[in-house]
This record gives C-alpha cells, sequence and structure tokens, in this order.
C-alpha cells in the first residue's frame, strides 16, 4: 500500500479501485503533476478513469489535507502528497521544473521576520524562480 493510500484509509476515505490508482500514481510521482498530467498516468494503467474522476478525487485528497495544491504562476494547479517534512520550491521558468529544497538559515529568517512584525510563525510557504545560469566557457 503507498503513502496516499495509508492516508486515505487513515482519514476514512472510501477507497474505490479508480481512487487507489490515482493514489498510487500520486505516491510514485517524482514531480509536481497537475490534473491533465495526472489523467495520462492514471489511464495509462486504468482506460475507464475519466478526467472528471481526477478533479474530484484531487479536491477530495486536498480537502481531506492528503495533497498540497501548488500555483506555480504556469496557469495551472500542481499537486504533491502532502510532505512528512517541510520544504521549499525552486520553480526554473524556463522548463515548469519543480527543485524541492530546504535551507535551515531561511527558515531561521522566516522566524526572525514573524518575531520582529510581532508574529509567531505557524506556517509559511516559499517560492523561488528562476532560470538556470549561464556556464561559463571553460579556457
Amino acid at each position: 500500500m503507498t503513502r496516499v493510500e495509508q492516508l486515505c484509509m487513515d482519514k476514512g476515505l472510501r477507497m474505490t479501485e479508480q481512487r487507489r490508482v490515482i493514489a498510487r500514481v500520486l505516491s510514485n510521482a517524482g514531480d509536481h503533476p497537475d490534473a491533465e498530467e495526472l489523467y495520462r498516468r492514471a489511464a495509462a494503467i486504468d482506460p475507464h478513469i475519466s478526467i472528471a474522476t481526477i478533479y474530484r478525487t484531487v479536491k477530495l485528497f486536498e480537502d481531506a489535507g492528503i495533497l498540497e495544491r501548488h500555483d506555480f504562476r504556469d496557469g495551472r494547479a500542481r499537486y504533491e502528497e502532502m510532505p512528512e517534512a517541510h520544504h521549499d520550491h525552486l520553480i526554473d521558468v524556463q522548463t515548469g521544473s519543480v527543485i524541492e529544497f530546504r535551507n535551515e538559515e531561511i527558515e531561521k529568517l522566516q522566524r526572525r521576520v514573524a518575531e520582529e512584525l510581532g508574529f509567531e510563525l505557524v506556517d509559511h510557504r516559499l517560492e523561488l524562480y528562476g532560470v538556470p545560469k549561464a556556464k561559463k566557457p571553460q579556457k
């Protein structure tokens, strides 16, 4: 059983076979797929899955706290299973690829900024957008 399937069971969601397929696709995703990409991957496993089933299921999983939805400024919602540990994202604006990272200095700075403004930080989301640096020619 995949992590997403287990989270669904823990939350008491009824698991149809199509939901199981979608849960497996999400658990096996090494990227942050949108609904269309989830549909392509799930339909390769079960051709009877419709795009409407994908949309309903990701909404259900998101509402249950199983999936996290991201808008990386590319006009489409992208998804990842709810992370076990906090991480931030660096998005390559040329390719749309997403790099997950964690930097303790950034985490400390965010807490310090919140404290200086009179707040206790309870949550945050950091997304960096960039393009790869041009490599300098070797001499």
